[in-house]
């Protein structure tokens, strides 16, 4: 079976039905969900990047699946990350994974530690001011930072200077997430 869904993932492509069919087959058999996650976090793998695809929408249901055993893993591997298709989709997880955190926190629990914020929050600044990287990483890894910033510091003001230096030199679509950004700090300031 592991062989199967490795050539499902293999053989997909970036198309939106396509991923659905391949998260459906994980949420029908949870038991492939480590299959998936093995193969998104080997860099190394041709098909990363796919499997990334198909993880990110499973996490979008299911980020509670990404336990503490599987998120030292992930937190590890998420500035080893290079393939846009990969990163797209990790920098979409990473913000799943920080607005559940918050929730979790706020019930009275706690889900990542210290150690993951901080990997987590790295790789998010060295997608943003990557020169290189696509517009949908770096909003996500902006819209990451701003949660982020609910429990550190010194995260708002960096990554004001970081938006308000850097707008000028994106896409309508990076200026447009960086004032609603800088707008949230703004109000979260007051």
């Amino acid at each position: 079976m592991e062989n199967n869904f490795y050539n499902t993932i293999a053989n997909s492509t970036a198309h939106r039905p396509i991923r659905d069919v391949i998260s459906g087959e994980v949420f029908e058999n949870p038991d492939l969900f480590p299959i998936l996650l093995k193969i998104a976090l080997d860099v190394n793998d041709k098909n990363h990047h796919k499997a990334c695809w198909s993880l990110e929408l499973v996490l979008e249901s299911k980020i509670e699946w990404l336990t503490e055993e599987h998120l030292d893993v992930f937190c590890d591997t998420v500035q080893q990350y290079t393939h846009q298709g990969a990163l797209r989709s990790v920098s979409k997880i990473c913000l799943f994974l920080i607005g559940y955190e918050l929730k979790v926190r706020k019930s009275g629990g706690k889900f990542t530690e210290s150690k993951h914020n901080e990997q987590i929050t790295s790789a998010c600044f060295d997608w943003l001011i990557n020169p290189d990287g696509k517009v949908a990483t770096k909003v996500y890894a902006m819209r990451t930072l701003f949660l982020l910033g609910n429990e550190n510091d010194w995260i708002y003001p960096e990554l004001t200077r970081i938006l308000s230096e850097d707008a000028s030199k994106h896409t309508a679509a990076y200026i447009s997430a960086a004032k609603d950004i800088l707008k949230k700090i703004k109000q979260a300031g007051n």
